[in-house]
């Protein structure tokens, strides 16, 4: 039998990811004209508010915002973060009626492959191929929202991977193949 690289249920996985992945700009069209995000990160006190999506279209500037905010806070280095990402970030916060000006807390959004090898190498939860490397992946927590209705909000939205980590208080997401773990 040949050897395949993915199998029928990775393949029907991921087909079904990208259903829900292509839904989700058209679920958030409909009533969310505008797109914006509120980000403070965790580890340096920075804030961010961008709109990233307004008129029908990303926003160049918006999107740079992000990126800017969501880079590897250890090196500074930068990656054009997947607006599916942040589409899906903003669904979470839609789910759970949380306001678009309140900050999300951003643990962890890009991560340059050095950060994510020391990190890997440090910790068995760290993913050596991991979709934060590839601008797919963050880390967040909510003030206010318990961590377990985080975790229940992002696994009812199917928008990718699901990470429940209570005991370092966030939830991770990612919009590569449904799953879950945690």
């Amino acid at each position: 039998m040949p050897n395949t690289l993915f199998s029928r249920r990775s393949f029907l996985g991921g087909g079904t990811t990208a259903l829900v992945m292509a839904a989700l700009p058209q679920r958030l069209s409909a009533r969310t004209p505008e797109r914006r995000l509120a980000l403070v990160n965790v580890n340096n006190g920075e804030r961010f508010d961008a709109c990233f999506f307004a008129n029908g279209h990303y926003r160049a500037e918006g999107l740079a915002e992000l990126n800017h905010a969501m880079r590897d806070w250890r090196t500074g280095a930068t990656r054009s973060m997947d607006p599916k990402l942040l589409d899906l970030l903003v669904c979470v916060r839609d789910r759970l009626d949380v306001a678009p000006n309140k900050p999300i807390k951003l643990i962890s959004g890009y991560r340059c492959p050095k950060t994510n090898a020391m990190r890997h190498a440090r910790s068995r939860g760290v993913a050596s191929n991991s979709q934060h490397m590839l601008g797919k992946a963050t880390d967040i927590a909510i003030p206010g929202v318990p961590l377990n209705r985080l975790h229940a909000a992002a696994l009812s939205l199917r928008g990718g991977g699901v990470g429940y980590y209570p005991h370092d208080g966030f939830v991770h997401l990612d919009t590569g193949i449904v799953r879950t773990w945690g």
